[in-house]
């Protein structure tokens, strides 16, 4: 066998295994999520896995947008979280290990989403900031206690790029900016939304949303 032969079978024995070891995403499972169909959801504060102390409530705050809009009655988060503390649940940990059943028989909740805040906040670079969020949440049936929905977003935005000068003067300048104003808020209204929304992986549309080709909350 000549040189070129075996450069050529050894290429096409690389381009098999590429192929096959590369496996197209099977669609999200929404079998679950049709057969409960909730029509109302609870959000606890979120697990806090980060530094950032005002993570969960900053949160709380982007989430019950999108819900709504979706077609779903959300229970005040506030009045939710208030509820808690007052009957000896001080923290988020504590209220995510209030049983399912609990919440159903108590509140009457459909639904409850479980939400861990893995990363979140600004860092700062010699040449740029870097802006990062990134959760988990799943979505469980308060009367079977199964999974019918879960999900994840991660969202970094930055400034820099171009001119070192430039940049150098940017970073400064979007430092002190970003020292007044959490622009982590923003960036979870728009994480969030795209979570929901996802045409592929998002909420199925809910109960008070008005009728419409898609099943989804996000169009196609």
């Amino acid at each position: 066998m000549t040189p070129a032969s075996l450069i050529f079978r050894f290429l096409s024995v690389l381009l098999l295994v590429f192929l096959t070891g590369c496996p197209s995403k099977l669609p999200f499972d929404y079998s679950a999520f049709r057969n409960y169909r909730p029509r109302s959801i609870l959000v606890l504060p979120p697990l806090n896995l980060t530094t950032d102390v005002n993570a969960p409530y900053s949160y709380l705050s982007t989430i019950t947008h999108p819900l709504a809009e979706c077609g779903y009655y959300v229970f005040p988060v506030a009045v939710i979280d208030a509820y808690m503390k007052e009957n000896g649940l001080p923290s988020s940990e504590e209220m995510h290990g209030v049983p399912l059943k609990k919440i159903k028989e108590i509140i009457g909740a459909d639904a409850v989403l479980y939400v861990t805040i893995e990363e979140w906040g600004q860092k700062y670079m010699v040449l740029q900031s870097i802006t990062t969020i990134k959760a988990s949440a799943k979505l469980l049936d308060t009367a079977s206690g199964e999974v019918i929905w879960y999900g994840t977003q991660s969202i970094v935005q930055g400034s820099g790029g171009g001119d070192p000068v430039v940049m150098l003067i940017n970073a400064a300048v979007v430092q002190i900016i970003n020292s007044m104003t959490d622009y982590t808020h923003d960036l979870s209204r728009v994480a969030n939304q795209d979570m929901i929304n996802n045409p592929d992986e998002g909420f199925l549309a809910g109960p008070y949303l008005a009728p419409r080709e898609s099943e989804h909350c996000g169009n196609h």
